[in-house]
């Protein structure tokens, strides 16, 4: 057995459903290791016995979350992106899409930050796929000239540091949920710098 034993029918597929919706809330809420699996499996309605049917522990329950459920983001970003031509607008949308994504789903946001103390190799691999997605469009924009010829790798983290920043404190720590002017602000910051009257 893996992270999960997939459920092979419609029914199994909703009870996996309300375990991790149940995980995500506690874990979102309480922490991980102030949430147990009983705790999970009351919130969830289901015998604790259940879970194990899905999940060989509490650990994988967490890693399923973060490594799968995060998929979700990374897809929907692409989803949006895939329309911009320039990669400006790309970027433009695809934070907006970020910011969106984790007002709607806070807990991963939440969970992925606890991923460094619960599984450090799972917090270095979830940024490190999102900088090699990023990286192959910084490429793509480099050679199109239309962005400086600087380390991808670098500016891969720079743009996944000031979502993840701007997400911090305004959705966790300010549960704002208008992201407009933000986005702005931030863009501009991308496109022109700070430094733009040196």
């Amino acid at each position: 057995m893996g992270l999960i034993n997939e459920p092979k029918t419609k029914r199994g597929m909703e009870t996996l459903n309300k375990i991790c919706k149940s995980a995500e809330q506690l874990f979102s809420e309480k922490g991980y290791f102030e949430t147990s699996i009983v705790d999970i499996a009351q919130k969830s309605e289901v015998a604790q016995g259940t879970i194990y049917i899905y999940f060989k522990d509490k650990k994988s329950i967490f890693r399923y979350l973060v490594k799968y459920l995060g998929q979700d983001l990374r897809q929907e970003i692409k989803n949006e992106t895939k329309i911009k031509t320039s990669r400006y607008n790309q970027e433009y949308v695809g934070l907006k899409t970020f910011l969106n994504f984790v007002g709607e789903h806070i807990g991963i946001f939440k969970i992925i930050w606890q991923a460094q103390f619960v599984d450090m190799e799972l917090f270095k691999e979830y940024y490190e796929e999102f900088s090699k997605s990023y990286i192959k469009g910084i490429e793509r924009a480099q050679e199109n000239d239309e962005m400086r010829k600087i380390d991808s790798e670098v500016l891969s983290y720079c743009f996944i540091g000031i979502a993840n920043f701007i997400a911090l404190k305004y959705i966790v720590f300010d549960n704002e949920s208008d992201y407009n002017d933000i986005v702005e602000s931030a863009m501009d910051f991308i496109k022109n710098g700070a430094f733009s009257n040196e």
